[in-house]
C-alpha cells in the first residue's frame, strides 16, 4: 500500500498529511498537541478523527459493492467487439471484390485506345522518314550538280543539311537504297575536297614560281565547304597556305645569308611582320576567322625562326657572346610579348606555358623596386596594385616558342657573370684596402659594409635576368656561382678583414703573462678595429638573413621540378661562422684586456692584508676596460641586438671561470684577506649584472639568460671564499660545511681549498680522508666518479648568506 500512495497521488493530490508517502505518526502528533495545555482538546481531536475513519470504511465499501458485477461487463463488451470485427472483414473483402472488377472494365475499355495511339506514332514515324528520304535523294542530286558547277556558296549551306539529314537514316543502312544514298555522298564530299584542293594549288602553286591566282570568292565559300569537310582537308589547305606563305623567308635566311646570324635577327622579326600586314590586306576576308589565319602563319614562323636559329647557333657556336646573345634575347623576348598582346594563344597546341598560382605577399627584399637603369631590365613585384614594367613571363602564351633555342647556349651568359662576380670580389678587396676599414660613428651604430648591397643588388639584377631567359638548369647553374661568391665574400671581404689577434691561440699565454710588468697593458683593439669588428659582425647578420631571401626568391623563379636543387644553407653557415668569429673576437680582446688585472689579484700576499678596505686597484682596472669596450660595442650593434648579448653571454662565460681559477691560486689567504677578496668579488658581480647597460642613458633590464650565468657563477666564487673563511676546527663541521655549500665536490676543488687556507699537508691528508668519508653516497645507478654534483643552495639562501656577509664587512669597515 505504501508503495501504491505515490502513484494514486499523483492522479488525485492530496493535502491531507496523513496521505503523504512519509507520514511520520510523532511529528504527526506534535503538531497536533504543540503543549501540554493543548492536551485538553484530545476528546475531540479523537472524535474527528474516529468520524474520518468512519467515512473511509464507507467509502471503501462503496467502491468494493461497485467493482462486483465489472467481470461480467468485461466479457460482455468483449463478445460484441469481435462480432463488429467479423462484419468488418466482410464488408472489405465485398469492396475488394468491385475493384478487381472495375479494374478488368478499365483495360477491356482501354485496350482499342492504345492501338490507336501505336498506329498513330507509327505512322507520324513514316511520313517524317518519307519526307527525310526526299529530301536526301532530292540533296544529293543537287549536290552532285553544284560540285561539277563549283558552286560552293551553294554547297556550303546544303552539305550541311544533307549530312544532318543522313545522319536520321543511320539505322536503317541495311536498306540498299539507303546504303546506295550515303555512299553518294561520301563520293561528294571527296570529290569536293580533292577539287578545293586543286583549286587552292592552282590559286597558290608550291611552288616557287609566281603566284598566278589570288584571292575570290570561290576559295572564300571553298573555305567554308572545308569546315564541313573531313577536319583533314582544312588543316592541308592551312598547311599549304601557310608553307607557300613562308617560302621566301627561308630563302632569305638561309643559313648562308649574312641576315642569318644572331646581330641582324631584327630583320627577321621585321619580316614576318610586314608579311601579316600584307596577308590582312590581300587574304584577310579570304578564309573564316575562325581559323585564326594570322595567327597560324606567325606561330608556324616562331616554329620555323627557333629551328633555323638552333641549326645557325649550334654551327657558329664559337662565334657567340654575350652581348650578341642578351641582344638577340632581348629582340626576341620583346617580339613574343608583341605576339601576346596581339593574338589570344588559340592555336599552341604544345601546350608548355603553364599559369602557376599567385605566391602570396612576401617581406623578400628581392620585391623591391629598383630605381635607374637597372630597372629597365628587372622585373619587380612591389605590390598587387604596381603594374609591372614588363609582362610577366606566365601570362605571356608566346613565351619561350622562340627564345626556348637560345638556352642550350646559356653558359655563354653564365660563363660571363661568373667572371664578373670574381672581378666585382676583386674590386670589393681592393677598395677596402684602398679606403680602409669604416670610420667609427656610434651614434648611428654599427654600419654594414656598402659592398655587401652592392653584391645583392647585382645578384638580384643576374637572378631575374636569367629567370626571364629560363626557368631551368640554367638558373641552377646560376644559383651555383651565386654560392661560390658568397662564399668568397665570406672569406675576403669579412673574415679576411678581421684584425688579427696578438698571438696564434687568440689570446695572451700564460708565459707573455709572467714577463709582463706590474701595471704593464696589454695590446687591445684600437677604436676603430672593435668598429670595423662590429660593422663586419652586423654586415654578416645582413647577409645571412639576405642570403636567406635569396633562396627563397630562387625556388620562386625555378621550375617547381628543380626547387629541391636550390639550398643555400652551406653560405648561411658561412656567415653564421664569421658571426660567431667576430663575437669571439670582441670576448678574446675584453678577456685579455681583464687578465693582467686577474694576473695582479692572484699574486697579492692575502695572507698580509690587514684590514677590509674599498674594492681592490684590480677591480677597478677590470671595471675600467670594461666601460671602455663595452659601451662601444653595444652602439655599435644598436641594430642587431640578439648579438650584443650573445657577446655579453660568452665574455661571462669566459670570464667568471678564469676569476675563480685566480681565486684558487691566491694562496694563503688570510681571514681579513678573504674577507677583502669577497667584497671584490660581489663588487664585479654588481658590475657583470649591469654590463648589457653599463655606461648607457638608458638603463635596460639584463637578458635573464645572461643574469642567470652571472648569479651562478659569481655565487660559486663568493661560496668558495666563504668556505675559505670558515674555521677548520672541528674537520668535522669544515667538511660538513664545504659540502653543503659547494656544489662541486671533487677532491680537487677540496684540495684548493686547503692550499688557500693554508694548511700543512700532513693536515691536508687527514682533511682529504675525512673529506672521502663524508662524501654522501651516490644515487643507485649513477656514477661513481669522484666528483659528485649537489644540489645547488637556492637563491634565497644565497641572498640570505650575502646579506649576511655585507653586515660583517659594514662591522668592520
Amino acid at each position: 500500500d505504501c508503495v501504491s500512495f505515490p502513484a494514486s497521488f499523483q492522479v488525485f493530490p492530496s493535502q491531507d498529511p496523513l496521505d503523504r508517502a512519509d507520514f511520520n505518526a510523532v511529528e504527526y502528533i506534535n503538531a497536533l498537541f504543540p503543549t501540554e495545555q493543548s492536551l485538553a482538546n484530545i476528546d475531540e481531536v479523537v472524535n474527528k478523527i474516529r468520524l474520518k475513519i468512519r467515512r473511509l470504511d464507507d467509502n471503501i465499501r462503496t467502491v468494493v459493492r461497485g467493482q462486483t458485477n465489472v467481470g461480467q461487463d468485461g466479457r460482455q463488451a468483449l463478445e460484441e467487439a469481435q462480432k463488429a470485427i467479423q462484419q468488418l472483414f466482410g464488408k472489405i473483402k465485398d469492396i475488394k471484390d468491385k475493384a478487381e472488377k472495375s479494374e478488368q472494365m478499365v483495360k477491356e475499355i482501354t485496350r482499342d485506345i492504345k492501338q490507336l495511339d501505336h498506329a498513330k506514332r507509327h505512322l507520324t514515324t513514316s511520313i517524317t522518314t518519307l519526307n527525310h528520304l526526299h529530301m536526301l535523294a532530292g540533296g544529293v542530286d543537287s549536290l552532285e550538280a553544284m560540285t561539277r558547277r563549283r558552286q560552293y556558296g551553294e554547297v556550303a549551306n546544303l552539305l550541311q543539311g544533307v549530312v544532318n539529314v543522313l545522319e536520321h537514316f543511320n539505322k536503317y543502312m541495311g536498306i540498299p537504297q539507303i546504303r546506295q544514298l550515303s555512299e553518294r555522298v561520301k563520293a561528294a564530299q571527296n570529290e569536293l575536297g580533292q577539287q578545293i584542293l586543286a583549286d587552292f594549288e592552282d590559286a597558290f602553286p608550291s611552288q616557287g614560281t609566281k603566284r598566278t591566282g589570288g584571292p575570290s570568292n570561290v576559295l572564300r565559300d571553298a573555305c567554308l565547304v572545308a569546315n564541313v569537310l573531313d577536319p583533314r582537308i582544312k588543316q592541308e589547305i592551312i598547311k599549304k597556305f601557310i608553307k607557300q606563305h613562308l617560302s621566301e623567308y627561308l630563302v632569305l635566311f638561309q643559313e648562308n645569308q649574312d641576315v642569318a646570324w644572331l646581330d641582324k635577327i631584327d630583320r627577321r622579326y621585321a619580316w614576318i611582320k610586314r608579311q601579316l600586314v600584307d596577308y590582312e590586306e590581300k587574304y584577310g576576308r579570304m578564309f573564316p576567322a575562325e581559323w585564326c589565319m594570322t595567327e597560324r602563319i606567325a606561330v608556324e614562323f616562331c616554329h620555323v625562326t627557333r629551328a633555323e636559329l638552333s641549326k645557325i647557333m649550334r654551327t657558329r657556336a664559337k662565334e657567340i657572346e654575350v652581348k650578341l646573345l642578351l641582344f638577340a634575347i632581348q629582340r626576341t623576348t620583346n617580339f613574343e610579348g608583341l605576339l601576346a598582346k596581339r593574338f589570344s594563344g588559340c592555336t599552341l597546341t604544345d601546350g608548355t606555358v603553364k599559369k602557376p598560382e599567385v605566391p602570396p605577399p612576401s617581406t623578400n627584399p628581392f620585391l623591391e623596386d629598383e630605381t635607374g637603369a637597372e630597372a629597365d631590365e628587372i622585373v619587380m613585384e612591389k605590390s598587387d596594385t604596381d603594374k609591372p614594367k614588363k609582362p610577366k613571363v606566365p601570362d605571356n602564351p608566346f613565351h619561350g616558342i622562340v627564345s626556348k633555342c637560345f638556352e642550350p647556349h646559356l653558359y655563354v651568359y653564365i660563363e660571363s657573370q661568373d667572371k664578373n662576380l670574381g672581378e666585382l670580389i676583386d674590386r670589393f678587396v681592393a677598395d677596402f684596402k684602398a679606403q680602409g676599414p669604416p670610420k667609427p660613428n656610434v651614434d648611428e651604430g654599427g654600419a654594414v659594409l656598402p659592398s655587401c648591397a652592392d653584391l645583392f643588388v647585382y645578384y638580384k639584377k643576374c637572378m631575374v635576368q636569367c629567370s626571364q631567359l629560363s626557368t631551368g638548369e640554367p638558373m641552377i647553374a646560376l644559383t651555383t656561382i651565386f654560392q661560390k661568391y658568397l662564399r668568397e665574400y665570406a672569406w675576403k671581404i669579412l673574415s679576411g678583414n678581421l684584425p688579427k689577434t696578438t698571438s696564434s691561440s687568440g689570446g695572451l699565454t700564460i708565459t707573455s703573462l709572467l714577463k709582463e710588468k706590474e701595471g704593464s697593458e696589454v695590446a687591445k683593439f684600437t677604436l676603430e678595429e672593435l668598429c670595423l669588428i662590429c660593422s663586419i659582425l652586423s654586415t654578416a647578420e645582413y647577409c645571412l638573413a639576405t642570403t636567406q631571401q635569396l633562396e627563397e626568391k630562387l625556388k620562386e623563379k625555378v621550375d617547381a621540378s628543380l626547387m629541391e636543387r636550390i639550398n643555400l644553407t652551406g653560405e648561411m653557415d658561412t656567415f653564421s661562422i664569421v658571426i660567431s668569429n667576430s663575437i669571439q673576437l670582441l670576448v678574446q680582446d675584453l678577456d685579455a684586456a681583464c687578465d693582467p688585472a686577474l694576473t695582479a689579484m692572484s699574486k697579492m700576499q692575502w695572507q698580509n692584508v690587514e684590514h677590509v678596505g674599498d674594492q681592490s686597484p684590480y677591480v677597478t682596472s677590470v671595471i675600467l676596460h670594461i666601460k671602455q669596450n663595452v659601451p662601444i660595442i653595444r652602439d655599435n650593434l644598436a641594430s642587431t641586438r640578439k648579438y650584443f648579448t650573445q657577446f655579453c653571454i660568452k665574455f661571462a662565460n669566459s670570464f667568471i671561470p678564469k676569476f675563480i681559477n685566480h681565486l684558487f691560486k691566491c694562496k694563503p689567504i688570510s681571514m681579513v684577506g678573504a674577507e677583502q677578496l669577497l667584497l671584490d668579488t660581489h663588487s664585479l658581480k654588481m658590475v657583470l649584472l649591469d654590463l648589457p647597460s653599463i655606461g648607457s642613458q638608458v638603463v635596460r633590464k639584463a637578458p635573464a639568460s645572461y643574469t642567470k650565468i652571472v648569479v651562478k657563477g659569481m655565487t660559486r666564487a663568493e661560496m668558495i671564499l666563504k668556505v675559505v673563511m670558515a674555521p677548520h676546527e672541528p674537520p668535522v663541521v669544515f667538511v660538513d660545511n664545504y659540502i653543503k655549500l659547494l656544489a662541486d665536490c671533487s677532491t680537487d676543488t677540496f684540495q684548493k681549498i686547503l692550499d688557500m687556507k693554508g694548511l700543512k699537508r700532513s693536515e691536508q691528508s687527514s682533511m682529504l680522508d675525512l673529506f672521502r668519508l663524508r662524501l654522501p653516497a651516490p644515487p643507485p645507478g649513477g656514477d661513481s666518479g669522484g666528483s659528485l654534483s649537489l644540489s645547488a643552495p637556492t637563491p634565497e639562501q644565497e641572498s640570505s648568506r650575502i646579506r649576511k656577509l655585507e653586515k660583517l664587512i659594514k662591522k668592520r669597515l
